[in-house]
């Protein structure tokens, strides 16, 4: 056998690989980002916004249990088989888009990609920390991010373009074939799995094993509790901006094709920014990054109360994922950082697991708010949660 070797250096052909996997994998989310609200509305005659917010509680629910299952169970079966069952799981979701009857069809390919997501996101994560050892974990989370969000931004602006031209059905989701097919060949014929890095990197750590993994990544561990609060906000807020944005857009008479360039810039900014904030997560203070991000985000998302332009929610629509890119690699670096290496798979199973929650209790908050008071309102509030997060985060985390 080969040896092993740890270091991105070391491994840059697999990292390479399992990069362009996890763009096929954040793809799979674009193709709902920009067009799936709008037929909610147009097709389906929804009105109720926790009705139509109720495809991303689905979605946030199954992909956090997804997650939790991933984590425990990659010890046990291995990254590789894991991302390969994600990938046989997509295969029915964008023909289901393409033909659903009813709303229920919707919610069906929801918890399918839900699934999609928790096996294959996670197990690129886990596989990537897994080869690059401690030097560059940050760098390393930052390119997988960088890769999966940038796809969300390129996905969620071809869709809203194809369907400006060409309508809301079929067309734009013939892109989810395309990346079905690519997942599959190279997840079974390239990725190899990376089960040897972790028992490699594990005989050399000084990390003490976790007692008791769920409850100290979940809150009783000081950074790792928070952590998965702060996660849990970010997608909270990013909930939020995927349900409810492109309706508060519409209702401003914005075309499809305009609320798919701002639906884009933020995710776009997002991926690409985390390029650089990923090594920035190896260089400067952990705790600083997350503070500062979530302060970002926090001030951001406040502002889209007085926007009124299409520059003005284009700038912000930057800004808040300028904020995100500096707290999501930093996430995982971090719990990384705070486990042993045969604790890691479990441990960032469960801060995705409460992680990707977010979207479920954002979808719900943002939806039961918009529908009592105002979409305007609902993003006020989320803002405030999002800075009190911040504060915590600055209170209660140790500096690493």
């Amino acid at each position: 056998m080969t040896e092993v070797k740890l270091g991105l250096k070391e491994n840059w052909k697999q990292f390479s690989l399992l990069v362009i996997v996890n763009a096929f994998v954040g793809g799979m989310v674009g193709l709902e980002r920009t067009i799936l609200p709008e037929i909610a509305e147009k097709e389906f005659g929804l009105a109720v916004k926790t009705a139509i917010l109720s495809f991303i509680i689905v979605f946030g629910i199954t992909k956090a249990i997804t997650n939790y299952f991933t984590g425990a169970l990659a010890n046990k079966y291995g990254r590789k088989k894991l991302l390969i069952l994600g990938w046989i799981i997509a295969i029915p979701i964008p023909f289901v888009l393409m033909f659903a009857q009813s709303w229920n069809w919707i919610i069906a390919a929801n918890v399918l990609l839900g699934i999609n997501q928790g096996l294959a996101w996670s197990s690129t994560v886990v596989m990537k920390i897994d080869l690059v050892g401690e030097k560059d974990r940050g760098f390393a989370m930052g390119l997988n991010e960088f890769a999966g969000y940038l796809a969300v931004a390129i996905v969620a602006f071809f869709t809203g373009w194809i369907a400006s031209e060409y309508g809301l059905r079929p067309y734009p989701f013939y892109i989810g074939i395309v990346l079905i097919i690519l997942g599959l060949v190279f997840s079974i014929f390239f990725i190899k799995d990376t089960v040897h890095h972790v028992s490699k990197e594990s005989t050399n750590s000084l990390i003490p094993p976790l007692k008791n993994i769920f409850w100290e990544t979940t809150w009783t561990n000081k950074n790792l509790g928070t952590v998965s609060q702060a996660g849990l906000i970010n997608n909270l807020n990013d909930g939020m901006v995927w349900g409810i944005f492109p309706l508060l857009l519409a209702s401003k008479n914005f075309s499809i094709e305009q609320i798919g360039i701002i639906v884009a810039l933020y995710p776009g900014v997002w991926g690409i920014g985390q390029l650089f904030t990923g090594k920035m997560a190896d260089v400067y203070s952990k705790k600083q990054m997350l503070f500062i991000g979530m302060l970002i985000q926090a001030i951001a998302l406040f502002l889209f109360y007085y926007a009124d332009t299409l520059v003005h929610y284009g700038i912000l629509a930057s800004i808040l994922g300028w904020g995100t890119a500096m707290v999501y690699p930093t996430f995982l670096a971090s719990i990384a950082e705070n486990t042993n290496p045969m604790d890691r798979a479990k441990s960032i199973g469960i801060f995705r697991l409460w992680r990707d929650l977010g979207y479920a209790i954002g979808a719900i908050l943002t939806g039961v708010i918009a529908d009592l008071y105002s979409i305007n309102t609902s993003i006020i509030f989320i803002s405030i949660l999002t800075f009190i997060s911040a504060i915590i985060i600055k209170i209660r985390m140790k500096n690493s």
